[in-house]
């Protein structure tokens, strides 16, 4: 999952989680940002790096489970994994990643990438959902095991490098979905991001999620009556021209990206929780997923 900072691409997340367990799937969800709003959407205390159910399986769905994976965490268990657990836990205690980091750049985003292929091997789950970092970060998150591959000739670093690379270009295995909203800016950024993702990373691109779609009741048009028919007559005048102008974008996102879309809800809550997720959730399946 990539797109702009704030269209929503943690919510969307669940909702795509809960529409897949809803079809059967064995479904996990990764944070890799440390943000505790995947776990509270879907029901669940914030995320661990050791997994946690998150929706149990029931009723004919499947279960949901999550795990934030974060670089130091990933580190301890890789280093573990080859005998080095005593250092590991120094390294990670004393901060010494960044000295790692500075001098192997994009070692930080092979190992959260790395643990997301060893999950994806072990069949554990039938669907891992990744909410990943914000557009900006996300080109230089996935063509870090590129990058690697060219400055690192061998070694185990080369090999996980390599692993995840496959796992990237591989289109049974893996996708992007790109998730934006219907406004100028963040069409435009998701256009650019989809390009650079096939270009730079030959990543396969799945639908793009348009959220925070607004259709304005019918009769709005109606010239309102009453004491306040002045300020009704303002309120629906802006709603249309916002539900106008967002048509706009999502005709020019269909001419410059051809790829489906799924187009999700604005949602009028200041606070979005469990019950939105499921709203949304309803929503992908009456779009026709899965």
């Amino acid at each position: 999952m990539a797109g702009k900072g704030g269209v929503g691409k943690t919510t969307v997340t669940a909702a795509l989680a809960r529409r897949a367990a809803a079809l059967g799937l064995r479904t996990l969800v990764i944070d890799t940002e440390g943000r505790p709003g995947l776990a509270r959407l879907l029901g669940g205390d914030a995320l661990g790096y050791e997994p946690s159910v998150l929706l149990p399986a029931g009723g004919g769905s499947a279960e949901v489970t999550g795990r934030s994976i974060r670089p130091d965490d990933a580190l301890v268990e890789w280093l573990g994994g080859r005998g080095l657990g005593r250092l590991s836990k120094r390294l990670a205690a004393t901060g010494a990643l960044d000295m790692v980091a500075t001098a192997i750049p994009g070692i930080r985003d092979i190992l959260v990438l790395g643990k997301v292929k060893q999950l994806e091997r072990s069949g554990e789950h039938d669907l891992l959902l990744v909410d990943g970092p914000a557009a900006g970060h996300a080109i230089g998150f996935l063509q870090a095991a590129s990058g690697l591959l060219d400055s690192v000739q061998v070694g185990p670093v080369r090999a996980q490098a390599a692993d995840v690379q496959e796992l990237l270009t591989d289109r049974s295995r893996c996708s992007v979905v790109l998730v934006t909203v219907p406004e100028e800016t963040p069409v435009v950024e998701t256009v650019e991001t989809a390009f650079a993702l096939e270009d730079r990373v030959g990543i396969a691109l799945g639908p793009v999620v348009l959220n925070g779609v607004d259709t304005p009741p019918a009769g709005l048009e109606e010239p309102p009556t009453g004491p306040f028919a002045e300020e009704l007559r303002a309120a629906a005048a802006f709603r249309l021209a916002r539900a106008a102008s967002q048509q706009q974008q999502l005709r020019q996102l269909a001419e410059l990206l051809p790829l489906p879309q799924l187009r999700l809800p604005f949602l009028f809550d200041a606070d979005l929780g469990p019950d939105d997720a499921a709203v949304l959730a309803a929503k992908l399946a009456a779009a026709g997923l899965g």
